[in-house]
């Protein structure tokens, strides 16, 4: 047991008593041996810690709840992403929490959420397994050893996936729960192993809270480059936010979620949680090479039995194969986690449909429009019950499923920083090219988005001539450095134009059906901004 840390009396707080033993901050190597000794995974070849989680591979958003207290219910967006859950729920759920971990192990990270001093959140993570804490120490950011001894968190989450719920008995939807009480600055997992359900919990706690600190909270990129010029990529899970922030050629600030306040843009992390499905040292090589790397966790990675090595191309366990581990495994990370205000704004989307452009400029009109929509397509894995073809969705702000308050909280907050700070904003679509996914289309070629991107971050694309496009009035340049003109023309790539026009209608009609939500909370140049049905 690790003596930089409390004793059990600090968890009485939280509801926890009567344990068999209690972890508190133990290193990579403490937690490897533990959860080898609990026989919680493997070690691959290179020294990853490698585990399965079962049913669950991935978020289960049909089983958040938040409770519903009576000093926030206005500041909630109340509906199918935040689902209210009363307080004598929670308290069942909770105390049971508190019974099953009686006589068990726990291990215990005390951590930051937020890299700028001035708006962190210290958090207490509580974990049933090793692996998990290891996870959560990956995760977060790691305080100083002076600071732990008298650590008081502002949030603690409680993670006990061996325990499952009794679905509408206990006034949740099944076996699976995520509660979330503000009031209590309280956090209850259980019923999946997926880890990620640590860290979004985290994340949405951040985007409730922040907001009345003046900072907004987004779910994205970030980096910068040589000459201080920072950019930030919005985006859902699978359409390149880790991808394209991991580059050689800039310092990397962060791969998932940011905030954006008055000293500029800081990482909520200490560490990257990676998709790795198919993952190549040729395409991805930063990224790959934690794969190896002692001290990182791999999520449903199929490992060799024999030899420990990683398949990589193997989804046998699912799509949202996982690695988690620390920023600065990832070669020129920056060392605060912070940097200035954006230059560069892109908004990722992988268009399941093949019809939209692959880099057009947005103006200021039109990046509220699109940030609003959201539009992407959701990925086979990410969330449990998706098939093994991507869906068109749209979700606002990039991340619905993580913003408790009303997205045009963070659409304002968006649009002022952008007139402030005088950035740019590029939308990018990382997804399918020639035609639908599924069908003949083929996912955009990495090399071409890389190019592009960095065109845009580094000027080129600053003088481009720049055409309209005929079906969702996009402005995108005529050409880009080291990418075929013919890439730029979606229609271009189409064998069958008529299908192209037919399909590219069908988008538009869905932009303008979901953008119904949002009219009244838009002024009127929005809304000439935005796609438009043909007349």
């Amino acid at each position: 047991m690790n003596r930089l840390s409390p004793d059990q009396a600090d968890l009485r707080a939280c509801g926890l008593s009567n344990l068999r033993a209690t972890h508190w901050n133990l290193t990579e190597g403490q937690l490897y041996e533990e959860a080898i000794r609990r026989g919680e995974g493997t070690i691959a070849a290179g020294g990853a810690f490698a585990v399965t989680t079962g049913e669950h591979t991935g978020r289960s958003p049909n089983d958040k709840f938040i409770v519903d207290h009576a000093s926030y219910r206005g500041d909630v967006d109340w509906g199918k992403v935040n689902r209210p859950i009363a307080a004598e729920a929670f308290d069942i759920l909770h105390q049971r929490a508190a019974a099953y971990l009686q006589g068990r192990e726990v291990f215990v990270q005390d951590c930051y959420a937020g890299a700028d001093p001035a708006f962190r959140l210290p958090i207490r993570v509580i974990t049933e397994t090793a692996w998990h804490n290891l996870f959560a120490r990956n995760m977060f950011i790691q305080p100083p050893a002076a600071e732990l001894a008298g650590f008081e968190p502002g949030f603690t989450i409680i993670q006990v996936p061996g325990l499952e719920a009794r679905g509408a008995e206990d006034g949740v939807n099944s076996g699976t729960f995520v509660l979330v009480d503000f009031e209590r600055r309280l956090v209850v997992i259980g019923g999946t192993w997926y880890a990620g359900e640590i860290k979004k919990s985290v994340f949405g706690i951040l985007n409730f809270l922040l907001p009345a600190q003046g900072v907004l909270p987004m779910h994205c990129s970030a980096n910068v480059g040589a000459g201080g010029d920072a950019a930030i990529f919005f985006g859902l899970s699978g359409t390149g936010k880790t991808t394209l922030s991991a580059d050689g050629t800039r310092t990397l600030i962060g791969d998932d979620e940011h905030g954006w306040g008055e000293n500029g843009i800081f990482n909520f992390e200490g560490g990257c949680y990676a998709k790795v499905i198919n993952l190549s040292a040729e395409a991805e090589p930063e990224i790959y090479a934690t794969t190896g790397r002692f001290g990182t966790v791999l999520e449903n990675v199929v490992v060799d039995p024999v030899t420990r090595r990683l398949d990589l191309d193997d989804n046998r366990y699912t799509e949202n194969t996982r690695a988690s581990y620390p920023i600065d495994f990832i070669p020129n990370t920056s060392a605060t986690g912070t940097c200035d205000h954006p230059r560069n704004i892109v908004m990722l989307t992988a268009d399941a449909f093949g019809v939209l452009p692959p880099i057009s400029r947005l103006t200021p009109e039109q990046a509220m429009y699109h940030f609003l929509s959201g539009y992407t397509a959701r990925v086979a894995g990410t969330e449990k019950g998706l098939g093994s073809e991507p869906q068109a969705t749209f979700s606002t702000c990039f991340g619905a499923p993580f913003m408790p308050r009303h997205p045009s909280v963070y659409g304002e907050m968006l649009r002022d920083q952008m007139a402030k700070h005088q950035a740019t904003c590029w939308l990018v679509n990382t997804g399918w090219s020639g035609g639908r996914a599924g069908d003949a289309g083929e996912r955009m070629k990495i090399a071409y988005t890389r190019a592009m991107v960095r065109a845009a971050l580094d000027g080129r694309l600053d003088g481009s001539e720049l055409r309209q496009d005929d079906n969702f009035g996009l402005l995108v340049p005529a050409a880009c450095p080291d990418v075929p003109t013919t890439v730029l023309d979606p229609r271009t790539a189409w064998q069958d134009k008529g299908a192209y026009d037919l399909t590219a209608r069908e988008l538009r009609g869905r932009f303008v059906d979901n953008f119904k939500q949002f009219e009244d909370f838009v002024d009127d140049g929005v809304k000439a901004a935005g796609v438009r049905t043909a007349a």
